[in-house]
């Protein structure tokens, strides 16, 4: 049995804990959401005049609005045709060789060989239930 501030009748606490209730805002945010509430339009203009008379700090703000940082670029590589497990192997050569060449960094390379291990792995479980199902039809 327990009570509402979270204790058990024996004094100790309840298992977990249940803290702010979901969706609930401070009440600072709250009281600053209710300031700016309609004033967004007038807000960002001001914002946009400032950037255009020169401010640095709001000609930042506003093109970090326009222009958000991307957070993945395209990865322009060949990738050999992928038709089983020694095509996966040699992807893989594919892809060091080009971080060693320059051609792609460390972290596009990691990317790509995650997708290579992604569609081994697709590759090697199917394989696995063909065979599975076969011996299983011979089994009396």
């Amino acid at each position: 049995m327990t009570r509402k501030n979270g204790r058990k009748t024996d004094g100790t606490f309840t298992k977990g804990n249940p803290g702010r209730p979901k969706g609930s805002r401070h009440k600072t945010t709250l009281a600053v959401q209710a300031l700016l509430d309609g004033e967004g339009e007038a807000l960002t203009r001001k914002a946009v005049d400032l950037a255009l008379a020169g401010d640095v700090t709001a000609l930042r703000l506003c093109l970090e609005r326009i222009t958000p940082a991307r957070k993945d670029a395209p990865v322009l590589f060949d990738l050999p045709p992928m038709d089983g497990a020694a095509s996966a192997a040699t992807a893989m050569g594919a892809i060091l060789s080009s971080v060693a060449s320059g051609g792609l960094t460390p972290g596009e390379a990691s990317g790509l060989a995650g997708l290579v291990e992604a569609y081994r792995k697709a590759l090697e479980t199917s394989e696995l239930e063909a065979r599975l199902k076969v011996l299983e039809e011979q089994r009396p």
